[in-house]
């Protein structure tokens, strides 16, 4: 079945308190998503930010970030009042979220909500939540205390009795840190609880949700202190060798997203096999319809850099798990998993053999099919069915961005290739010639629905500063815009399964 989506950010959606939320305006998204004919929603990794902001780098793969919970939900629980929710400053700007601000006052305000929250005396679905997440939620919110406690510093650098996981000095830590640990355990439930309602609406009006799953997890994280064994570390638990991928045409010295790399070896000889990569991916499975898994690639071979390396230059591909690894997954989770694979970046012929072997459908890129000094097969008339097609990604220019940066060669042969001319725009011809193709799913940008240039690229790889804090202006997201893209999803086949009998009346006519 042909469907459509949009990729749109939670933190990018617009909120009166500094960054996007679970709040009423994530509801008129939705409602503007159906008006709009689409079938998905896709977002990015909904995980605690950690160094840099980037929601790839998470102090938790399990846990949600607690910026994205609604004020206003908590006001309308009696949590909140609109005087104490306004009394914060979360940032100024309404197009950009201040990550500054956010870490000051986002968890200030949330304490206010918490030790209010003590003095109810209905708990029972709290307690319910912290019973059945117990297996990650006590390790994340007793690191997070102890992280609290030493000044927000990775836990490399901890007394040796909190690194090393010393059981005397972690069951005195657990008590010491008890309102601290509850306080975590609270901002979860309330993420979920929020986040289950807004979720379960969108599934109502016919929209499911695109989740992100990373390959890899932060090096300060939860995951890897309580998990020092899954990962290559040295004897001080300091990585041996860390992620990132070889230098190419775009970038001379490669990606050193230095990650600490995962000991699959061992892993596959756990009995049962693989057991925290099943947890993580059934709790993916569990609050997202569908899942996305980034750099899929790296599951049949992964790049290798020496830890302490400044560039990735010195880096080498080492073998992956491969095609058991989902073997095994399936075996435990299902088959026909809903999984898209990222397999953009090198692909070699072991990597094309694991994605076809798993079934799962891959992303063609249109940004990347015009090197006009070679063919590719990103360019349409390449494309099989069973792929998901998108115009760029988070980590791409904008469409008209990339017309103002890519080579002029490039655009050039774009311009050929989609027969473009101004009349229409630039970003409506090749958001059209994307839905035109024969993938059986189409993920277009919402920044590019509104025509914007390089200001509302969300992310450029291998940068810090300037990353993760695009959002849309509110007025954006209306009824005429939702008519042009409902008309366009319609024209070329990928209105959901069960449209409305009429086709609504937006005040376009043909």
């Amino acid at each position: 079945m042909r469907t459509n989506g949009v990729l749109m950010p939670v933190f990018s959606l617009p909120s009166r308190y500094g960054i996007g939320d679970m709040g009423k305006e994530a509801y008129r998204f939705v409602d503007f998503l159906a008006k709009a004919g689409q079938s998905f929603w896709q977002i990015l990794p909904l995980n605690p930010t950690n160094y840099g902001d980037s929601p790839y780098q998470s102090f938790s793969t399990f846990a949600g970030n607690p910026y994205f919970i609604s004020p206003e939900k908590l006001i309308e629980d009696g949590l909140l009042t609109w005087q104490e929710a306004d009394s914060f400053d979360f940032g100024q700007d309404p197009l950009s979220v201040d990550y500054g601000k956010m870490f000051e006052n986002r968890p200030r305000m949330l304490r206010i909500a918490y030790d209010r929250f003590k003095q109810q005396a209905d708990h029972d679905a709290y307690r319910a939540f912290v019973d059945s997440n117990s297996q990650w939620l006590d390790e994340y919110a007793l690191f997070m205390a102890l992280k609290d406690q030493n000044g927000q510093r990775s836990w490399i650098t901890w007394d040796k009795p909190y690194k090393f996981r010393d059981p005397q000095a972690l069951e005195q830590a657990a008590k010491d840190y008890a309102d601290d640990m509850d306080f975590y355990r609270f901002c979860q439930y309330e993420f979920f609880t929020q986040w289950n309602a807004l979720k379960s609406y969108a599934n109502e009006k016919g929209i499911r949700i695109i989740g992100d799953l990373p390959i890899y997890v932060a090096m300060d994280s939860a995951d890897v202190w309580s998990n020092t064994k899954q990962f290559q570390l040295d004897q001080d638990l300091n990585p041996v060798k860390v992620s990132g991928c070889p230098p190419d045409a775009f970038s001379a010295d490669g990606q050193l997203w230095g990650n600490p790399l995962y000991r699959w070896e061992d892993m596959a000889n756990e009995k049962p096999s693989y057991q925290w990569w099943k947890k993580r991916i059934r709790m993916a499975l569990s609050i997202y319809d569908v899942v996305r898994i980034d750099h899929f690639r790296g599951f049949e071979s992964y790049y290798t850099i020496p830890f302490g390396d400044k560039t990735a230059a010195n880096g080498k591909w080492v073998k992956g798990p491969g095609l058991p690894f989902f073997t095994e997954i399936e075996k435990e989770l299902g088959t026909d998993l809903p999984i898209i694979a990222e397999d953009l970046g090198y692909l070699t012929k072991e990597v094309r053999d694991m994605l076809k072997g798993s079934g799962f459908p891959g992303m063609k890129v249109l940004q990347f099919a015009f090197d006009s000094r070679e063919a590719s097969d990103y360019l349409p008339h390449n494309y099989e069915h069973n792929c998901v097609v998108y115009t760029g990604t988070h980590d791409n220019d904008t469409i008209m961005g990339w017309t103002k940066t890519a080579p002029a060669d490039d655009v050039a042969f774009a311009r050929k290739y989609m027969h473009a001319d101004d009349s229409e725009g630039f970003n409506w011809t090749m958001m059209r010639i994307a839905q035109m193709s024969v993938a059986d799913t189409c993920i277009l940008m919402m920044n590019d629905f509104v025509g914007l240039g390089s200001e509302a690229r969300i992310n450029t790889p291998s940068t810090l500063g300037k990353n993760w804090k695009w959002r849309i202006d509110g007025s954006c997201i209306n009824d005429w815009l939702a008519g042009i893209i409902y008309e366009n999803t319609k024209m070329y086949g990928r209105l959901p399964k069960q449209k409305p009998a009429q086709d609504p009346d937006y005040g376009i006519k043909d």
